[in-house]
């Protein structure tokens, strides 16, 4: 397993050197967006209209950040389960998004979008969202201010910690890790 630190946006020939398990570093900008967001994301492509950021080479971090306490850039921001966004997200990496940011499994049509658009999920720990808030240095509302912490943000991140958990070839760390395990300290 590598350790990278990565500035967003992604090049291309970087998401295939990442492997699943890698340690990654990121900075720069990311956007946030969950459940209802990528809704309104989904209805704006299908009227034709333009979206609120660029997805060619962007990452979408699964979050819902908790208002920002005083002298804070933002409060609470750890990762939202990533399988209640997998419909729209085919959708939004068949139109050159690279990347998310969540937690949990994905479905068996993002993993293959995944592969066919040359993407990557990162993982980030669930339960951290305090520490996952100090590497976030700036936060800007862009788009859907009436959705509240679901309201699509953009993020200024320095090494937020995350891990290649489904690199460009598929490999789904979800289904290593438990065989790793057992072949590590079952036998």
């Amino acid at each position: 397993m590598n350790t990278y630190h990565i500035t967003v946006p992604i090049d291309e020939n970087l998401i295939h050197k990442l492997k699943a398990g890698d340690k990654v570093f990121l900075s720069g900008y990311i956007y946030t967006a969950r459940d209802a967001a990528h809704d309104r994301l989904l209805k704006e492509i299908s009227e034709g209209k333009n979206l609120p950021f660029p997805l060619e080479g962007e990452l979408i971090y699964y979050v819902g950040p908790t208002p920002a306490p005083q002298g804070k850039v933002i409060g609470s921001a750890g990762p939202t389960t990533s399988s209640r966004m997998d419909v729209p997200t085919v959708t939004l990496l068949d139109r050159g998004l690279r990347g998310m940011i969540g937690k949990g499994n994905r479905s068996k049509e993002v993993i293959e979008a995944i592969k066919e658009n040359k993407g990557v999920y990162f993982a980030a720990i669930g339960g951290a969202g305090a520490l996952i808030a100090n590497t976030i240095k700036e936060s800007e509302l862009i788009a859907y201010e009436d959705l509240g912490t679901e309201a699509i943000r953009r993020l200024k991140v320095e090494d937020l910690p995350v891990i290649v958990a489904i690199d460009s070839d598929g490999n789904n760390l979800y289904e290593m890790g438990p065989q790793m395990y057992r072949e590590n300290f079952c036998s």
